[in-house]
């Protein structure tokens, strides 16, 4: 057993269960095969298991924190025991499952959907009715007219934000592109939530309780023999992520039938070129990669629909912000929001990425790289705001904002 334990890091979640405040821990790569959910003083414990301290230390650390309560050394000890157990301890038995599981997911040729029955129905017949109720009104736009708009759809700016919270935002991008001429491919810009690199790519089919969404190949080969790195090089980072998932099952709701293709594409973070208040093109990761891309597009000489599947701000004290939600707090971040849609409804990437550079990206903007590579990419003449929204959970002290925008 390793003296000094690391925890890896996994999503915690408060909950109660049986009247007994609990933290719920939740592996965001889905390697863990289970999820935990500790008491409170457990999970004090475990935000101190970093690979500095020792059992002896974490004995001292509780003592301190709990009144002079004595943690014992074989309790300690269990508990780590557990954790390894679980695989949520940066140990070889952890890093053992990885390698066994990412070897498999590059065997496979279909992306599973992940989410299933976890975020949305897992039967398509319910999942289609549940689609269907996002769009009715006051917060849906209405139902789609296909044909409606003569104009192509060039770009979208969707939401990832769950169902239950974003649904009617959703609405709101794919009435959009429902009632515009449909597109041959989809380039879709995940957030990269756990990926390492600033730009990762798959070739695999994304399977949906709706059908499966096909990877275009064509593009994709184009792509990767242009592109100056591996795209491939962290492509287990598409297991569990949602954010393409989520658009992915949005699309075959709308086209069950029609021969779509897409590149599903996660953006990592350009944290970097926010501190050093730089612009993204400077580094050569970037500006080659928005090269090979819009040269793979050129050459498939198809009509194509970009799709950001992203959401805005993350601020409360769930994020770290000192300061409880309140009212000039929450109308402080929608003015930023604001400024960024403005800047991205102009269809300038620069200037929405100034406004986040300049601000030090304080209210955690969770798709800075994917709207900016979009904004760099697509040839659309205008932008609309079709929707903002914010998911505010006093309980938790959180608010997320998302939005909806269309480019033509």
């Amino acid at each position: 057993m390793d003296k000094r334990p690391r925890v890896r890091y996994v999503d915690a979640f408060p909950i109660e269960a049986e009247g007994q405040q609990l933290i719920y821990l939740r592996d965001p790569e889905g390697l863990t095969p289970q999820s935990l959910a500790v008491p409170h003083h457990v999970y004090f414990l475990m935000t101190l298991m970093d690979g500095a301290h020792t059992v002896r230390d974490l004995q001292a650390a509780f003592a301190r924190q709990f009144n002079g309560v004595e943690a014992p050394a074989d309790q300690v000890e269990g508990l780590i025991q557990q954790l390894d157990e679980a695989y949520l301890l940066d140990s070889d038995r952890f890093h053992q499952l990885k390698r066994q599981v990412e070897a498999a997911f590059r065997t496979q040729t279909t992306r599973q959907a992940a989410h299933a029955e976890k975020s949305y129905p897992d039967d398509g017949a319910v999942l289609r009715k549940t689609i269907d109720a996002f769009f009715k009104p006051p917060e849906g736009p209405g139902l789609p007219v296909p044909g409606k708009v003569a104009t192509p759809v060039r770009a979208l700016i969707a939401p990832h934000i769950d169902f239950q919270r974003g649904g009617p935002c959703f609405a709101w991008a794919y009435k959009a592109l429902a009632e515009s001429p449909p597109p041959d491919v989809f380039v879709v810009l995940g957030t990269g939530h756990s990926a390492r690199y600033p730009f990762v790519l798959t070739r695999k089919d994304f399977e949906t309780p709706l059908g499966t969404l096909r990877a275009d190949q064509a593009v994709i080969d184009h792509l990767v023999q242009h592109a100056p790195h591996d795209l491939f090089e962290d492509e287990f980072a598409h297991k569990e992520e949602h954010s393409i998932e989520f658009q992915a099952v949005f699309l075959k709701y709308l086209y069950p039938d029609r021969d779509i293709s897409f590149v599903p594409i996660l953006c990592g973070s350009f944290h970097e070129m926010v501190q050093d208040q730089r612009s993204p093109r400077t580094l050569s990761a970037v500006s080659d990669f928005l090269d090979a891309l819009t040269g793979a597009l050129a050459a498939a000489d198809r009509r194509v629909c970009f799709i950001a599947g992203v959401d805005l701000s993350h601020v409360g004290q769930r994020f770290g912000d000192p300061d409880p939600l309140s009212d000039p707090f929450i109308e402080g971040v929608e003015q930023v929001d604001r400024a960024l849609l403005q800047a991205a409804q102009g269809m300038d990437p620069e200037g929405f990425f100034e406004v986040i550079s300049r601000l030090g990206d304080r209210t955690r903007v969770c798709g800075t790289a994917s709207i900016y590579t979009m904004l760099c990419a697509m040839n659309a003449q205008r932008g609309e705001l079709l929707k903002y929204d914010q998911a505010i959970d006093q309980e938790a002290q959180s608010m997320v904002s998302f939005t909806s925008m269309a480019f033509y």
